[in-house]
């Protein structure tokens, strides 16, 4: 062997070792992150520890599934339930993470045994003695009151083992306000009379208002689920295989690892609830080829964190998030993924955006095709690729509406028999390819798989997505019955598709193939509920801030603080929530996070806007705090998704946070535009060819946002043509405002009395009302906010009624003081009070339609083509001119 063959075998030795230590560092922080880093050596201990998780996956796929109903056994209410899924996540969380850097890994110490034992006890205490709990409901006795205080502070602590100390932090400092709220050193508006001992441990343990509350119902009956489905996923291939397809489609275009890293962290997106887990999963192998082609360590890490992160807002999971809208805004689950979907597209379609004019700003070259086609012969194979896969999902809804109509009750069975043999089929069909491995990024050469091949050895991961989302959407089951439903169908694809595929490739290893199908399954029921530890946890640690802002009432003296520093003005109030939700956010998991910013901000959001004369829809508060809770993955110095990228690119972790901050722009400035267009989220949106609209304008409006981020349109931007970008960008996202600057959206009557103007106008029309007051610092104030007429007829009596304002019958006719207000209306919601006055009703005025402002944006955007064009036309003549 010469020396130079033997540098290069040594050296491509020590790469694989790089690689190899490298992942293992990655695995390491995934696992400490999401399920524990503990992993005994003893046999005896490591199989119980396997054995606890195992038990929770069964025990939570056995509530979910119609078994206990149909059976009679087993059945459990949503308060037992929650109190066990609680015992075993505060059991693993003493078991599965040491308490402290230093402490051992290879086994459990005997303290965190019996504080595992001890926690359980305390959470499963609402199981074990429900009947006599629910006798003494509200007179708790001295055991009670020990169990929930020692249940609390090991609840704490199984969090801080976790989590870390964010959300514990957060917790504690509620408690004390709780308990210290009458203290003479707190600001005036923030005290109240403080809460006992008891009061406080009985309503945070022994009620559904604190830790047993909203939160810990939403993880014990869908999130597991869905975590327990993205485990099985993975374990069954799911995740290399959208890996690989992303990188057949997308592989050999300028700067195409970016791109296929943002394709491929958005489908990951689809079923991980973790964008620590998505930036690791798919960055060890987008990030190395990344910098191959051009790219920064620290830019290629930040587009890896901005894709991953972006998979938090993607229907349908979004870290879970979803499903705890459903109940903190009170509408369908459909109804959520409706409204979030257009900003996680348009999103998505902007950062692959972003990455192509990074590519062209450094003039990086594409990776070699591994087939040689033109331009027009790629884009008409994608064309019909697209074509096809609509007109398939097309002809499959109506063939199975119809089925269903024909069928009637056995329906569901035939369906049901159908879908399994489309399994074989599809798994027959991806054994005339080849098996997808994961390719080594540190290799010399990467070649791109095909895109026939690649997409071929894989359709039938798509069919237990297609079930979730038809049940969900289509049948509108419960997301718990639909996770069911999906995971049961993972199961059946985990057991047999080693065997079949054995069998379809004509191979003799049937035994193997049973083995290693049964042990992936077994893996990945441990690993989704390893992987659910944090979330348990979390949403119950949650629960106590929730529970004390009940308890105290902080929620209204939350919203006057926020008035008060963003002096009145609703874009510093937005700035300023924005703020605060990002640092609540931060080191935070995506569930807990939510929890907290929606329970904290998002009424101070709605309130306050309402006070400045903007209704604003309770989904696109939510949305805006969600938005802005998940950016604190990607924002320094707490970015854990920037550290785990950082650690792959060898890049500085702060560094790539702040790129990746700069890249996730687009997606922290949609939350602003859906505040003041609720269009984007498709609010007062009707039909199929209206959102298309609104998909193309804020598709388009995004687009040119990026384009002025990057300073990089056709060419490099001047600093006017950045400035134009970002004008017709805005008019695009928001054409309202440029209307109501010369035609105002309303005009004083000159009257009061809204009786008699809502009875005048038509459904759909709506008054705003100008009410002047005291507020609870003697302080006068005058609140406008608006009252829409309903579709269906209503007197304008009811309309108020509804609104939270009632009629005093004793009252003079003349007189314009508010009598009656409903509490918790809506009206007491803008901040209106008893013994406020009417002092104004402005009525709807005649504007032109908004979308006019879109031609004289489009002109602009014109004019920026030409100018671009001409000055590209010089830069390439003069290229040609040098060489």
């Amino acid at each position: 062997m010469t020396n130079t063959a033997a540098h290069t075998v040594a050296g491509t030795t020590d790469s694989v070792t790089d690689l190899d230590e490298t992942r293992k560092k990655l695995d390491d922080l995934v696992i400490e992150a999401d399920a524990g880093a503990r992993n005994p050596v003893n046999p005896l201990i490591a199989k119980g520890l396997l054995g606890v998780a195992l038990l929770w996956s069964l025990f939570q796929l056995w509530i979910a599934s119609p078994l206990p109903f149909a059976l009679g056994i087993g059945v459990l209410d949503d308060t037992q339930s929650r109190a066990i899924h609680l015992a075993f996540a505060v059991m693993l969380s003493f078991l599965a993470y040491p308490a402290f850097k230093s402490s051992p890994r290879r086994h459990i110490p005997l303290i965190d045994i019996i504080m595992s034992a001890v926690g359980a006890f305390c959470a499963a205490y609402l199981f074990l003695f429900y009947d006599a709990l629910s006798s003494r409901s509200g007179n708790p006795s001295e055991m009670d009151i020990y169990v929930a205080c020692v249940g609390m502070v090991l609840l704490l602590e199984a969090t801080r083992r976790a989590l870390g100390p964010p959300l514990v932090i957060i917790a504690t400092i509620f408690l004390l306000y709780a308990f210290f709220g009458n203290w003479e050193y707190l600001p005036e508006v923030l005290r109240h009379k403080g809460q006992s001992l008891n009061k406080t441990a009985s309503h945070q343990w022994l009620t559904t208002e604190g830790v047993y509350g909203v939160a810990l119902g939403v993880s014990t009956s869908f999130v597991f689920l869905f975590v327990l489905f993205g485990a099985l996923l993975d374990k069954a291939g799911a995740g290399n295989y959208f890996i690989k397809v992303a990188f057949s489609l997308l592989g050999h275009l300028r700067g195409g690892p970016a791109k296929a890293a943002v394709l491929s962290s958005g489908l990951t997106g689809l079923i991980s609830g973790s964008s620590i887990a998505n930036t690791v999963t798919t960055g060890t192998f987008t990030i190395p080829l990344m910098k191959r082609v051009g790219f920064s360590g620290a830019k290629s890490g930040a587009v890896e964190v901005a894709s991953s992160v972006n998979g938090q807002i993607m229907p349908p999971v979004m870290g879970a998030a979803a499903f705890l809208m459903t109940d903190y805004v009170g509408i369908a689950y459909n109804e959520v993924v409706k409204h979030a979907f257009i900003p996680a597209i348009i999103s998505y379609i902007a950062l692959l955006y972003m990455v192509h004019l990074e590519a062209l700003k450094g003039g990086m070259q594409a990776l070699e095709k591994p087939i040689k086609r033109t331009f027009k012969q790629s884009l008409l194979l994608s064309g019909i690729v697209v074509v096809s896969f609509i007109l398939f999902s097309i002809a499959c809804y109506y063939v199975l509406n119809f089925l269903k109509q024909a069928l009637g009750d056995s329906a569901p069975y035939i369906i049901g028999v159908g879908l399994f043999v489309v399994y074989f089929f599809l798994l027959k069909f991806s054994c005339t390819v080849p098996e997808l491995e994961e390719d080594d990024p540190s290799s010399d050469v990467v070649s791109l798989p095909e895109t026939g091949p690649t997409v071929k050895a894989g359709l039938h991961f798509l069919l237990p997505i297609a079930l979730l989302v038809w049940c969900l959407m289509i049948e509108r089951l419960s997301p718990g019955l639909s996770a069911f439903w999906a995971t049961a169908f993972m199961i059946f694809i985990l057991v047999t598709q080693r065997p079949l595929k054995t069998f379809f490739r004509k191979q003799e290893e049937y035994k193997r193939a049973c083995k290693a199908g049964f042990d992936e399954l077994l893996d990945g029921l441990v690993s989704g509920a390893r992987n659910m530890i944090g979330i348990g946890v979390a949403t119950a640690a949650a629960g106590i801030i929730v529970g004390a802002v009940s308890l105290t009432g902080i929620g209204p003296k939350l919203t006057e603080v926020v008035e008060i520093v963003a002096g009145g003005s609703l874009l510093g109030i937005l700035l300023l929530t924005a703020l605060i939700c990002l640092i609540l956010g931060m080191g935070l998991p995506t569930t807990a996070n939510y929890i907290v910013v929606a329970t904290l901000m998002a009424p101070v959001v709605q309130t306050l806007g309402a006070q400045n004369g903007l209704i604003v829809p309770l989904i696109a508060v939510h949305l805006f705090v969600f938005y802005f809770g998940i950016m604190a993955d990607v924002t320094p110095p707490v970015g854990l998704a920037s550290f785990a990228a950082a650690s792959i690119s060898g890049a500085d972790p702060i560094r790539t946070g702040v790129q990746a901050f700069a890249y996730s722009l687009r997606t922290a400035i949609l939350p602003f535009f859906f505040i003041f267009n609720t269009e984007l989220i498709l609010v007062g949106v009707d039909g199929f060819f209206d959102a298309l609209i609104v998909f193309f304008y804020s598709g388009l409006a995004i687009l040119l946002f990026s384009a002025a981020a990057q300073g990089y349109f056709l060419v490099r931007n001047t600093l006017l043509e950045n400035l134009m970008l970002l004008l017709v960008s805005f008019s695009l996202f928001i054409p309202q405002f440029w209307i109501n600057q010369i035609y105002p959206a309303y005009e004083a009557s000159g009257s009061s009395d809204a009786v008699k103007i809502l009875d005048s106008l038509e459904p759909g029309d709506q008054i705003r009302i100008h009410a002047k007051g005291l507020n609870e610092q003697d302080q006068e104030v005058t609140i406008a906010t608006y009252i829409a007429v309903p579709d269906e007829g209503k007197s304008g009596k009811e309309i108020l009624s509804r609104f939270g304002l009632t009629e005093d019958p004793f009252a003079p006719k003349s007189d314009n003081t508010i009598y009656e207000v409903a509490y918790e209306s809506r009206a007491f919601q803008t901040g209106i009070e008893f013994e406020f006055e009417f002092v104004g009703v402005d009525v709807p005025a005649e504007q032109p339609h908004a979308k006019l402002v879109f031609i004289p944006a489009l002109l602009l955007l014109g004019f920026i083509i030409m100018q671009q064009s001409v000055r590209r036309r010089s830069e390439i003549a003069l290229s040609a001119i040098k060489e």
